[in-house]
């Protein structure tokens, strides 16, 4: 076929109720073979007649806002990198959900400089995150956008191999029928949860997800797609949306709106993905004599995989206040505190010495603040996600430190600081919903609801730009 198609994103999730700020050291940056790399799709045979060109993919872990210069050097090496052939189409793989310091739509603003220099004739297909926001700017200035299907995210590979097939077909359609462009729509759903209450391992995440297949299968329809937005960003673009593209106008305008209506019946039934209370409820029930073991608590509102500072230290002072947990009768882990500070401190010295350290709250000073530790430094390691870490024995508990943000969400993470975590009464992990290996690996667990930049009770957040009226926020909320 002949195709050039090129591949650039910017990807994270950004909320801007952190005070944490993402610059380019938070970033992991990818040109040439080692972007090529990540996509192994690319030797399929629908793949590898295309001339796929890398241009630059920066991705960070969920953080407060991009700053403008880290932004600004990216995108501006995007536009150079387009300006220097012609291209049939654009492939970008980004979350949908990041803010960048004095801009209230970043995704939107990375498309329009897009077509600033491709102009409007190449096809741009998107590949996102389903707790991305799609507004009319980046809607228009796409061809064919898609997301995750699943949260917990087991099918981001897919995805990306969703939207990259998509484009080579659309633009294979193009030059042998001269076919027009495809058709899309778009219904935004005045829906604003946080992905805790909308997870599609229950009701009715799951099974309005499960409606894709069908609908996508019908003839005139390429994709469908359903975002739930982001609620920890305080822009007029964050809210659910549903989209769909097709060769037939009536059947892609059709799917769209059957789907968003489905959104939207079934505001009232999203819950927590778990059973929810204080971090002093979810202790009590953690720490009851014949509670499941381990006990697995999310202390949600800081969690570093949604965008919080990563160290609030509310949830740590609660649990270092439980006199069980204090003597050693119960055992317990904290996963984790960012502070490279800390670490600096206590890094060099031998494994059982005695520390006495202030970790937390340098970023997110929010109540407590800054916590005294006195210990034993149990354990170090470097860690390819946490930098350096380190964990501090204080009692029965293991609080783990890092020199990066990270979110303790694989097993050998807890191993690689000397921890099994079927050994523990109790594991409270910065997280929202359980990824995975945690879910698995817990008896029981709690959402405890934590104060923080990702705070699960959204009425607690002083938004002053979202699009008004919007659900749960407002009752008088209605689908257009």
């Amino acid at each position: 076929m002949s195709l050039r198609i090129a591949i650039c994103g910017i990807h994270i999730e950004s909320s801007t109720f952190s005070p944490h700020l993402s610059g380019t050291a938070d970033f992991e940056v990818t040109r040439g073979q080692a972007l090529l790399d990540r996509y192994g799709w690319l030797g399929e045979p629908w793949a590898a007649e295309v001339e796929w060109v890398p241009l630059v993919h920066a991705r960070a872990l969920p953080g407060g806002a991009v700053e403008p210069a880290a932004y600004d050097a990216w995108r501006a090496e995007i536009v150079q990198g387009l300006g220097e052939g012609l291209f049939d189409g654009v492939l970008l793989d980004f979350h949908g959900a990041m803010s960048v310091v004095g801009r209230q739509d970043a995704e939107g603003d990375l498309i329009t400089a897009i077509r600033s220099v491709i102009g409007a004739e190449p096809l741009v297909s998107a590949a996102m995150d389903l707790h991305g926001n799609v507004s009319p700017t980046l809607f228009d200035g796409c061809d064919l956008l898609t997301c995750y299907r699943t949260a917990p995210h087991v099918d981001v590979w897919e995805t990306r191999e969703r939207a990259a097939h998509n484009l080579v077909d659309a633009l294979a359609r193009s030059r042998a029928e001269g076919a027009d462009r495809p058709h899309k729509a778009l219904v935004h759903v005045p829906i604003l949860l946080p992905g805790e209450m909308t997870s599609t391992r229950l009701e009715p995440a799951r099974g309005l997800y499960a409606r894709i297949p069908e609908i996508e299968a019908r003839p005139g329809v390429i994709d469908a797609a359903v975002w739930i937005g982001f609620a920890w960003a305080d822009e007029p673009r964050c809210m659910g949306a549903v989209v769909a593209t097709g060769t037939d106008a009536e059947a892609t305008d059709q799917a769209a709106r059957e789907l968003a209506r489905a959104f939207w019946d079934a505001r009232d039934e999203f819950t927590f993905v778990a059973p929810t209370g204080s971090m002093d409820e979810c202790l009590d029930a953690a720490l009851k004599q014949g509670s499941a073991r381990p006990y697995f608590i999310s202390d949600s509102g800081d969690n570093p995989g949604a965008g919080g500072a990563d160290d609030v230290t509310y949830a740590l002072e609660r649990m270092l206040a439980r006199p069980e947990i204090r003597d050693g009768s119960a055992r317990a882990v904290y996963a984790s505190l960012f502070d490279p500070e800390a670490v600096a401190r206590i890094g060099h010295l031998p494994i059982g010495s005695p520390v006495s350290v202030r970790a937390g709250g340098r970023v997110d000073g929010r109540p407590p603040g800054p916590l005294l530790l006195e210990g034993t430094l149990e354990a170090l390691a470097d860690d390819p996600d946490g930098g350096r870490v380190a964990s501090v024995r204080v009692g029965g508990l293991s609080v783990f430190l890092t020199s990066r943000r990270m979110q303790y969400r694989l097993l050998e993470s807890y191993r690689r600081l000397g921890v099994d975590v079927a050994g523990a009464d109790v594991v409270t992990v910065k997280i929202g919903y359980l990824e995975p290996e945690l879910y698995e690996a817990a008896a029981d667990w709690m959402l405890a609801l934590t104060p923080g930049g990702v705070d699960q009770d959204l009425h607690r957040l002083p938004y002053r730009n979202l699009r008004r009226p919007i659900f749960p926020l407002d009752r008088d909320a209605t689908l257009a």
